[in-house]
């Protein structure tokens, strides 16, 4: 997955590491990065939940390492993806997606016949990660 750069050159997509006030390392960020300018952008599908991530952690933080994919299912998909090395394959990413998005709708419907609001909320906040993308 890559996008054009303001430069003209091309920046292809990248799972980074964001550190944050020099003691939160945030691995897996999906980020493209330009090698002829050295410009970087974070994935815009997971920038609400990158923000949110640094706002939970305050401006005074602890030393520690969070993996971007486990708060984010669109840099979980992209992270597997890299592993199977179809990472430059969008139609391979866009099957990837479909197929995450109906496991967490059958895990939705046994949410709810747990009647496990806990569990459903998570469900629906990991569903409206992977939608922002696919309404792109």
């Amino acid at each position: 997955m890559q996008k054009r750069c303001a430069c003209g050159g091309t920046m292809p997509m990248k799972l980074r590491t964001v550190i944050y006030s020099n003691k939160v390392e945030i691995d897996n960020v999906p980020i493209y990065s330009c090698p002829s300018c050295n410009r970087s952008e974070v994935f815009p599908e997971v920038k609400p939940d990158l923000t949110g991530l640094i706002g939970k952690l305050g401006a005074q933080p602890a030393k520690q390492t969070f993996l971007f994919n486990e708060w984010n299912e669109w840099a979980k998909l992209l992270v597997e993806a890299h592993h199977d090395k179809k990472k430059s394959d969008p139609a391979l990413v866009r099957r990837m997606t479909e197929e995450r998005i109906d496991m967490l709708l059958d895990l939705l419907s046994v949410a709810k016949a747990a009647g496990d609001e806990e569990w459903m909320a998570d469900i629906h906040k990991r569903l409206s990660q992977l939608s922002r993308g696919m309404l792109q």
